[in-house]
């Protein structure tokens, strides 16, 4: 028998905006052997045209004989099902990795249902029935915990804002379809080499004069805006003093190896066999009236339990540890308010949205039109919305996924080398300003 049948075949449904492209990259690399004898990948966007931000890496992914790009919509049960059909000649699926759900903040709780939870469902269905013997299903970081130290897969995390709640709703309904090889991988916010978005945004609030700036551990604002302050040569400052909130952090390159690392743990386990091992219940958080309505949804009493692994570096990122960090990478500092500015801030935060754009996204334009050569196209940005400006807490425990599937992490530490790595890739595909102290 070749290699190429003795693989396994895999489908990754959503997530390019976010982390499929990386995925995509692990399993069949631009070049060398690929982990899988046949990759899909099924999303909104289009690749050709791009909708959405591909980074220079990713259309050599693509080209791959091994890879189909699969544009689709995933709300649509039929076209979920169509998905699963393998090509002419090749054995069903073995693995499918949901990196699906609506990661923007601003919209309302009827897209969450419907680009998260229903999205989701469709797939897992579908999966269920094919008897795939892996299904990953990635949760970004939605959740709120404590400045006191890392949580374990066992204590409850609670979501907060009503995009989370619904990420969160969609975990229990993972959970409670029984014959589903279900693995839930939880992964801190996102940094590394094309990661231009994340959905959960930590703020930095940051001032000159009295306008506000927010930075995000989803790598491209904590950059993109660190790198205006070190433009100005001024410091930049946060409002949540005293900067001990855990804002743990993970490499794009271990959100892809423990997605794998999930997958071929669980293939020649099962679901009862893996629930005994590594199963969590995971509780209610939402409104009992609202779950009512939703199609899927299990009984608020209900604790289904499923497999859960944190993913996240060693570094044990805080706020001022990694605005410290980021900032002297820029060549500026980081600092924070008294306690008298710190109030008069939180009371004035939502209505500085606008002032707080103007000033950095101007900035940030002025980079871009000065630079030598200028950049005329770039996904980053400095915009801040109003989710992104208030204050977020997310702290991990690495030990279980370490303990139980022997993972190693392949990107540690969370330190300047990486940044440089960033936005070398950044300059280098023309999308990042080359301008002093950027």
């Amino acid at each position: 028998m070749s290699d190429s049948v003795e693989k396994p075949s895999a489908i990754i449904f959503g997530g390019l905006n976010t982390c499929s492209r990386a995925l995509a990259a692990l399993l069949v690399p631009p070049q060398g052997d690929s982990l899988v004898s046949h990759l899909r990948i099924v999303d909104k966007f289009s690749v050709s045209p791009p909708t959405t931000y591909l980074g220079s890496e990713f259309p050599k992914v693509l080209a791959r004989p091994e890879v189909e790009y699969r544009q689709a919509n995933l709300t649509i049960p039929s076209a979920v099902a169509s998905a699963f059909d393998p090509p002419a000649g090749q054995a069903p699926y073995t693995y499918v990795f949901d990196l699906s759900g609506e990661v923007n903040h601003d919209r309302g709780e009827v897209i969450a249902i419907k680009m998260t939870f229903n999205v989701s469902r469709n797939i897992a269905l579908e999966a269920a029935k094919r008897n795939v013997k892996a299904y990953v299903r990635l949760q970004h970081p939605v959740y709120e915990t404590s400045d006191k130290g890392p949580i374990d897969e066992k204590e409850d995390a609670k979501p907060v804002k009503t995009l989370n709640i619904w990420w969160h709703e969609t975990l229990r309904m993972l959970a409670s379809i029984e014959n589903l090889n279900l693995v839930i991988l939880r992964i801190g916010f996102v940094y590394g080499p094309y990661v231009e978005s994340g959905l959960c945004k930590t703020s930095y609030s940051l001032r000159t004069r009295f306008s506000y700036a927010e930075k995000s551990f989803s790598d491209a604002l904590v950059i993109t805006v660190a790198s205006i302050y070190g433009y100005m040569k001024k410091p930049m400052k946060t409002i949540w003093g005293p900067g001990k909130d855990p804002v743990n952090t993970v490499h794009i390159d271990d959100v892809a190896s423990a997605l794998w690392a999930c997958a071929e743990w669980m293939g020649p386990l099962g679901r009862k066999e893996a629930n005994a091992i590594a199963g969590e219940k995971i509780s209610f958080h939402n409104d009992k009236g609202k779950v009512k309505e939703v199609a899927g949804t299990c009984s608020p009493d209900a604790q289904p339990v499923a497999p859960i692994f944190n993913v996240v570096d060693d570094s044990e990122t805080t706020l001022a540890k990694g605005g410290a960090m980021i900032t002297q990478f820029f060549g500026t500092t980081f600092e924070f308010y008294s306690s008298l500015e710190t109030a008069m801030a939180k009371l004035k935060l939502e209505d500085l949205e606008e002032e707080i754009n103007e000033h950095h996204v101007g900035t940030w334009t002025e980079m871009l039109q000065l630079s030598n050569p200028p950049v005329t196209h770039t996904p980053l940005n400095a915009y801040m919305d109003k989710y992104a400006l208030s204050r977020h807490r997310l702290g991990y425990s690495n030990d279980k996924i370490k303990r139980i599937l022997g993972y190693q992490l392949k990107r540690p530490k969370f330190c300047q080398e990486t940044l440089q790595e960033v936005v070398d890739k950044w300059k280098a595909e023309g999308s990042w300003p080359i301008v002093p102290n950027a």
